[in-house]
């Protein structure tokens, strides 16, 4: 149980000014030095990494019901944000221009050793419901130590919802913790230090959303997206980023992996978590509200009800007079999820 001291967290973590270690302080003290008048890309070194690749003969996870692969869609992407952003003067390094495997680490270390200014990666989700289609855009680590990154991912969740969505898209930009709950994203954590996030624009198991992401039209308009959003972000005086863990440390909530979110209990997700609330409004039965509430956050840990599932479940654990377990999962809410 996490005894230390949440002074400090703030939800969304965007006003943290705190000492950094000194293996990214560095990297953090010399981006906030640039100037901002000009272009506020020009200059920047942008490392764009187009998720995963050169896995078609093994992976049958990551394809539309259509056919299309996500590796696929995100090269497409990727390609067209490098050009525009190269247009803007900025510094474009690809982890990848093929459709080919390259280590996470690989990735990550191309960040660090170029000293760049972001680290982009650039992805398209999956789940067993059809019928879901929204953007997530996850940072690394706790939401309180790593305020960059948190805003730059509320910057590409704002732009990718106006974009592919008009505005009309519920948005999660949450750690990767929430999917990974010892380690977090490889990409991101080996790169910690650097404002980094991985975008799920959209989800190709949409069926229209795959058709719409075979158009190279579309893929421009999200390319154009995050254009935006790193104007949005470069515009900004944005946080120091200061050692994991330094602050906060929770213990791990275990979720279900890419298998199990495939499964039919998976796709109970938001029907869980109406049923919970609603029986914790007629506080009929809270053992059940808890076990549904629990259930949807694990089944589909980085939607848009996932936060208040676990807020919901802080509620229960209070009336039950569980009060320090109520009070960890309110610090896992407040630093894994954030309100764009």
């Amino acid at each position: 149980m996490d005894a230390m001291n949440p002074v400090g967290i703030v939800l969304a973590a965007c006003l943290l000014i705190a000492l950094m270690p000194d293996a990214a302080s560095a990297q953090t003290d010399r981006t906030r030095e640039k100037p901002l008048a000009g272009d506020p890309l020009g200059g920047r070194v942008i490392v764009v990494d187009p998720g995963h690749g050169g896995t078609a003969d093994y992976d049958d996870y990551r394809v539309g019901p259509g056919g299309e692969r996500e590796e696929w869609i995100n090269l497409r992407v990727a390609l067209l944000l490098r050009d525009k952003l190269e247009e803007r003067g900025a510094q474009v390094l690809m982890t990848r221009t093929e459709d080919e495997e390259v280590a996470l680490s690989d990735r990550a270390r191309l960040a660090v050793e170029n000293e760049a200014d972001v680290f982009v990666s650039v992805h398209h989700n999956a789940t067993a419901d059809p019928e879901v289609n929204f953007p997530i855009v996850y940072f690394h680590g706790n939401a309180s130590e790593n305020g960059a990154s948190v805003m730059l991912a509320t910057a590409m969740a704002d732009r990718m919802n106006q974009y592919l969505f008009d505005g009309r898209a519920p948005v999660s930009v949450v750690s990767d913790h929430t999917i990974f709950p010892t380690a977090g994203t490889g990409v991101l954590r080996h790169s910690y230090g650097i404002p980094g996030v991985i975008v799920e624009a959209s989800f190709f198991t949409n069926p229209e959303e795959e058709q719409r992401l075979r158009d190279p039209e579309y893929n421009r308009l999200e390319a154009e997206a995050y254009v935006m959003a790193l104007e949005d972000f470069f515009y900004q005086r944005h946080p120091e980023i200061v050692e994991k863990y330094s602050l906060v440390s929770l213990p791990p909530f275990e979720v279900f992996q890419e298998a199990g979110r495939m499964s039919e209990e998976a796709l109970l997700w938001k029907e869980d978590y109406e049923e919970g609330r609603r029986l914790m409004a007629s506080d009929a039965d809270l053992e059940r509200a808890l076990e549904l509430l629990t259930r949807s956050a694990r089944s589909f840990p980085d939607s848009w009800v996932a936060g208040k599932a676990h807020l919901a479940r802080a509620e229960i654990m209070q009336r039950l007079g569980e009060k320090e377990q109520a009070e960890t999962i309110r610090r896992r809410a407040a630093e894994f999820y954030v309100v764009p």
